[in-house]
């Protein structure tokens, strides 16, 4: 009974309309009730509660790096990069989208900000070039996806504080699977564009492109500082969010000079709104989880799936079919929210490693966010690129289905996270 008390009271929210946020905070005054254990008292000091926490510091810092780096320059120089390394090759500009999302998922962590920068630079460039407008799109979605997966990623940030599991150890594992990603995603442009004629701009020169390198230095010098600091024990990811964002700041205003001291204030400002979304979200779903430990729920659904605890790979492919679902109604921070108090004492129970269950919840959670019809990085590039829901979602299909099959290897094989994640810890 407890069980669907708490999906139907979140469900029935969400169907009324109410944010996520509001509709967490209803569906535990309404476990309370049936507790019969409302406090209001109660209720405020987990929200309190849930957003004091250390390592959340790291989701605002993050935020405003990528931030900065968008306005400041940074992002379009690593736009160059990709495009004087790869752009030569037939169907370039696809493969110029995936290598400059891999760059800037090391630098920022946000799916919408990677996935609005690209939507920027390089939409109009590939339908001037004469590519299909929507199978574009749907690449630079799937490509934006990346940066919930490899360092610094947000999301592991947020999972790490709930699940209280290592966020150094989730960066460092989610690293390899990021580039099978990006391998899959590479593979399914050159299988899609194959046998589209269109011509090439010339290869660079060297000199030009060093002297792109050059020019991108201070960007792509960021990620090494921030995985050398991490394995180095130099900082801690929360640490790694503040250095992120001073080194953005100072590239962008002093090295680059196109982030102007008058617009910073505005960058600051665009940062805090998108982090204070993110931090009530949290605040909000500490109360759900308090009060989904309290009714003992992680109990009950063990005790449902008590069958499956035998066989972890199993039991696997039934989370992640669940979390699919989800992911299409639901954006990725609640998901975690929600589902994490509840699915961490199985995944404990099965003998699942919980760094590795942790990579595969991000991954498919990041899927979700270009899953219609509520796709959150679908909607921005939709937006950002003046295209139409449609063609986004006609265009973004073939890539998802190539990293759900990339994803359900990973549940089948085990090792493809866990032996490298060991080589970089």
């Amino acid at each position: 009974m407890t069980i669907w008390i708490f999906v139907g009271s979140l469900l029935g929210a969400m169907a009324l309309g109410i944010p996520i946020s509001f509709a967490l905070l209803v569906c535990g005054a309404a476990l309370m009730w049936h507790l019969d254990m409302f406090d209001a008292q109660i209720l405020a000091q987990n929200v309190i509660n849930g957003a004091d926490s250390y390592p959340l510091l790291a989701v605002p810092f993050f935020l405003l790096a990528g931030e900065v780096m968008n306005v400041g320059g940074l992002s379009r120089r690593i736009v160059n990069v990709a495009l004087v390394l790869v752009g030569h090759i037939k169907g370039g500009l696809g493969y110029v989208t995936i290598v400059a999302a891999c760059l800037l998922a090391a630098l920022s962590g946000s799916a919408i900000a990677d996935a609005a920068a690209l939507s920027t630079l390089l939409l109009p460039m590939m339908v001037a070039a004469g590519y299909d407008r929507g199978r574009s799109a749907g690449l630079i979605a799937s490509a934006g996806i990346i940066a919930p997966v490899v360092p610094p990623s947000i999301g592991f940030v947020v999972f790490g504080v709930a699940a209280n599991v290592s966020i150094s150890k989730l960066f460092f594992a989610g690293i390899f699977p990021g580039a099978m990603l990006a391998a899959t995603l590479w593979f399914t442009w050159w299988w899609l564009s194959r046998r589209e004629d269109i011509a090439p701009p010339p290869r660079k020169s060297l000199q030009e492109v060093w002297l792109a390198v050059r020019q991108a230095a201070w960007a792509l010098v960021l990620p090494f500082i921030i995985i050398v600091g991490l394995k180095m024990g130099v900082f801690t990811p929360t640490e790694a969010g503040v250095v992120a964002a001073v080194y953005a700041l100072f590239a962008s205003t002093v090295v680059y000079r196109e982030l102007k001291p008058g617009n910073v204030y505005r960058v600051i400002v665009a940062a805090a709104r998108t982090s204070a979304v993110v931090m009530f979200l949290v605040a909000a779903a500490a109360v759900s989880a308090w009060l989904i430990t309290v009714a003992n729920i992680p109990g009950q659904v063990v005790a449902l799936l008590q069958p499956m605890l035998d066989s972890p790979t199993l039991l696997m492919i039934a989370i992640m079919v669940l979390v699919m679902i989800v992911g299409t109604a639901m954006d990725m921070t609640p998901t975690i929210l929600i589902l994490t108090p509840v699915l961490m004492p199985l995944v404990n129970a099965a003998g699942i490693d919980p760094v590795y269950f942790g990579v595969l919840f991000m991954i498919n959670n990041a899927i979700g966010l270009i899953t219609p019809p509520v796709g959150v990085v679908l909607n921005t590039v939709a937006g950002v690129g003046r295209i139409s829901m449609d063609e986004v979602t006609r265009g973004v299909i073939p890539f998802m289905i190539a990293e759900f099959i990339v994803m359900f290897l990973m549940v089948l094989f085990p090792k493809l996270v866990t032996v490298p994640a060991h080589w970089f810890y």
